[in-house]
């Protein structure tokens, strides 16, 4: 008979799991705000490409929210815990707050921007100092970047001359 407490333990070295949280956790909690941020920027925005933006901007959400369950599950698969509570997220992110209230497209497309580009800080980081730790882990990282980056330019081309 197998041995349940092996069963529930990570096979990876708790010092990696560790080092992994340490570069996953502030991605987890920057992807988090960036999905609250983005659906109120989603219910606000206003502007004459507004259907498309409005509809950008959910997309944008859906892959926050996916990477952000991308980064923890991977934390939590090593072993270790992810602090995503709302009152967690609102005490540590890097991200800028979204004012409230409507705004116009390109406003809100900048604070968006900004939010990727706070968000990518932590992302960058962990790809730099994963990939001699974790190259699993690295490649959650590196997917994330591609993903956001991708977004970024989506959001910029509606406001870019």
């Amino acid at each position: 008979m197998t041995d349940v407490t092996t069963v529930t333990q990570s096979s990876v070295d708790p010092d990696v799991a560790a080092g992994v949280a340490q570069f996953l956790s502030p991605i987890v909690t920057d992807l988090t705000a960036l999905s609250v941020n983005g659906k109120q920027a989603h219910w606000h925005v206003r502007g004459l490409a507004f259907i498309a933006v409005h509809e950008l901007i959910d997309v944008v959400v859906d892959h926050a929210r996916e990477w952000a369950d991308l980064a923890a599950e991977r934390v939590v698969a090593l072993g270790l815990p992810v602090d995503g509570r709302i009152e967690t997220v609102a005490a540590q992110t890097s991200t800028p707050t979204i004012a409230p209230g409507f705004r116009q497209i390109d406003e809100t497309i900048a604070a968006l921007v900004a939010q990727i580009d706070a968000a990518l800080v932590p992302v960058r980081t962990a790809i730099d100092e994963l990939g001699e730790l974790d190259a699993a882990s690295q490649d959650v990282a590196i997917e994330i970047a591609r993903g956001l980056e991708k977004d970024r330019w989506f959001l910029a081309a509606h406001v870019t001359q």
